[in-house]
């Protein structure tokens, strides 16, 4: 059987397209890179992009780059590459802040749409941050935050709906890679009256979102794990177009006001996504988002999800035979349509085994108290390194 699957993997790799875009990446040397789920690699364009940036357009033109080299419209422009990858058509999305500042504006501004309702629905599964900013902004509002099971949130939409002014969620569980229906979820959250956001943080590049079509409301996430923008490379928010006019900017900064040079006293929101701006953004890692993005050129989201499925599909198929009685277990839904990006195995030695993996050439990670996370980066990572890694796996663990 082992043999059958090194077999397996090599005709994999051979049969997917996409297996032949690894050369977009500068990855390291005698290394399986298995923590997209963190940070992605290098894109092999980013370089050149942000020395440019620095060398001709900083050195030279100083304060004309704004606008010869474009950098004013960066947010918006890199945004809507970045809407494409999220089913959002143009003018939906902006780039700059962080995911946490993000997050907090989409909810006050999500909440302020439901004025008199007083709760946000939310899930307990969440990353803590997420749970900081939405207790943070409740206090601020007045407002009570309701934490239910993930399975839970729509009979909760069903009973408590006219109370519930918005539903926070994330498509994937960031311990075990569950994936979460966005269409599905949003419909029962607009069917109780509510105002639907997303945190798309472990979805955005490896799992299709189609927010247009499914209609979601306001939606954040940050662009350094699978988009590959680097560390702590500016964060997004959606805004749907039905919304724009009416998005009550929680942080209004001079950036997202209708004449930003005017040096008004008071604040007036910029036509459409523009008013989502907020301060003045970072342009050499607005620069680096977008040469990273150039990886995804040519590539439609729904087959970097056919090429997700197969890796984890395989790292499964490995784990049933390398596995058995080492006291590992996946804990990551089998089902296609449940997973998303990464794989999940629990152990209760997780935070050791991470470590000696390490030493032995596959870098993995853990979340408290006994997950190992495999993120599995569909433009880059084989089947071939799925079996290596899972192999390696099993001999740590013996």
């Amino acid at each position: 059987m082992v043999g059958t699957l090194a077999q397996e993997a090599e005709r994999l790799d051979g049969a997917d397209p996409l297996g032949s875009l690894r050369d977009r990446f500068v990855l390291p040397q005698g290394q399986i890179y298995l923590e997209s789920t963190c940070l992605g690699p290098l894109p092999s364009t980013v370089s050149s992009a942000v020395s440019e940036a620095v060398d001709t357009q900083w050195r030279l033109r100083l304060i004309q780059g704004w606008w010869q080299d474009g950098w004013w419209e960066a947010p918006g422009r890199v945004g809507d590459e970045l809407g494409r990858l999220l089913g959002a058509g143009p003018g939906q999305v902006v780039i700059g802040d962080s995911t946490t500042v993000q997050l907090f504006n989409a909810l006050v501004a999500a909440a302020r749409l439901r004025t008199g309702r007083p709760v946000i629905l939310t899930t307990t599964r969440h990353f803590s941050t997420a749970r900081y900013i939405t207790d943070s902004a409740a206090r601020l509002l007045h407002l009570e935050v309701r934490r239910v099971a993930p399975g839970a949130i729509e009979e909760r939409l069903r009973i408590d709906g006219d109370q519930i002014a918005v539903l926070l969620h994330e498509p994937v569980d960031f311990r075990t890679g569950e994936l979460h229906d966005v269409g599905a979820l949003t419909r029962a959250a607009h069917a109780a009256g509510a105002v639907a956001v997303w945190d798309l943080c472990h979805a955005a590049g490896v799992v299709p979102v189609d927010l247009d079509a499914h209609q979601v409301d306001l939606a954040v996430g940050c662009t350094y794990k699978y988009l590959c923008g680097g560390p702590g490379s500016p964060a997004f928010i959606y805004v749907n177009s039905s919304h724009q006019q009416v998005f009550d900017q929680p942080l209004p900064g001079w950036n997202g006001h209708a004449q930003p040079f005017a040096m008004d006293d008071t604040y007036q929101g910029a036509a459409g996504i523009a008013r989502a701006r907020i301060g003045t953004p970072s342009v050499l890692a607005l620069t680096a988002l977008e040469a990273a993005l150039r990886a995804y050129a040519g590539v439609h989201i729904q087959q970097v999800r056919q090429r997700s499925l197969s890796l984890t599909g395989f790292f499964m198929a490995c784990a049933d035979e390398f596995l058995v009685d080492t006291g590992a277990e996946v804990e990551t839904p089998r089902a296609a349509h449940r997973r998303a990006g990464h794989v999940a195995v629990r152990h209760l030695d997780a935070e050791r085994v991470v470590q000696v993996l390490g030493t032995q050439g596959v870098a993995a990670d853990r979340r408290p108290p006994d997950l190992m996370r495999f993120g599995l980066h569909p433009l880059f990572t084989t089947h071939r390194e799925v079996y290596d890694a899972v192999r390696i796996l099993r001999e740590v663990l013996a």
